[in-house]
């Protein structure tokens, strides 16, 4: 994997943020970063940020699509602290190819997280890879997100990753998620698999010294 996304490490505790709401069921890898930017090799965040979901976003004289919800004002907001680092998406997230790409368009656009009731497994992976959390919760929760955002874009949502737990500030409802417990540990500890790996060093040579 080419880990275009090192730059993205960030211990991950409690984000509490608006969202994007992208209501899109079986958005699919290629939705959310078309085949075309897989020739290339930048590493560059930014790059594959910029492309995240460009079809969509932009018509073929690469003109904003007025229409499409990233580009409405109140969504249009570059992601940063508290804001728009949360996607609520549609069923089935990611979907299609297996491309790293996609979760790496995720994280270089600067969402930290992202709420389905359902993710393709390999993406799923992808973006947990990525330092994206993918938070899987019930259909009537991810409705009552979807209600709650039309009603008003500034509704926050609190991810506890310790807890593990999602909230609907607006509505004060709250849903458990699960996560690997390997997969919580580095992300509680910004670790990649090196990471992870180097941190347990004395441990590992410990034990080859008495094997």
């Amino acid at each position: 994997m080419l880990n275009v996304q090192c730059s993205m490490k960030e211990k991950f505790d409690v984000i509490q943020s608006t969202c994007i709401p992208i209501e899109i069921d079986n958005n699919n890898t290629d939705n959310i970063i078309p085949a075309r930017y897989l020739a290339f090799t930048t590493r560059d965040p930014k790059f594959y940020g910029d492309a995240f979901m460009h079809d969509l976003r932009y018509d073929s004289n690469n003109q904003p699509v007025a229409d499409f919800v990233m580009n409405r004002p109140e969504f249009s907001e570059a992601p940063h602290k508290g804001v728009h680092e949360i996607i609520v998406g549609g069923q089935n997230w990611g979907s299609g190819s297996s491309r790293e790409h996609a979760a790496w368009a995720i994280a270089g656009y600067g969402v930290r997280v992202v709420i389905s009731n359902s993710f393709a497994d390999i993406h799923r992976n992808n973006l947990l890879n990525c330092f994206v959390l993918p938070v899987i919760v019930s259909r009537e929760f991810q409705l009552e997100l979807f209600r709650s955002i039309a009603e008003d874009s500034n509704t926050l949502v609190t991810v506890d990753l310790p807890n593990q737990t999602v909230k609907n500030e607006k509505t004060g409802s709250v849903e458990h998620f699960e996560i690997n417990a390997y997969k919580k540990y580095c992300l509680l500890n910004a670790y990649d698999d090196i990471d992870f790996l180097l941190a347990n060093k004395d441990k590992i040579e410990a034990w080859e010294h008495h094997t």
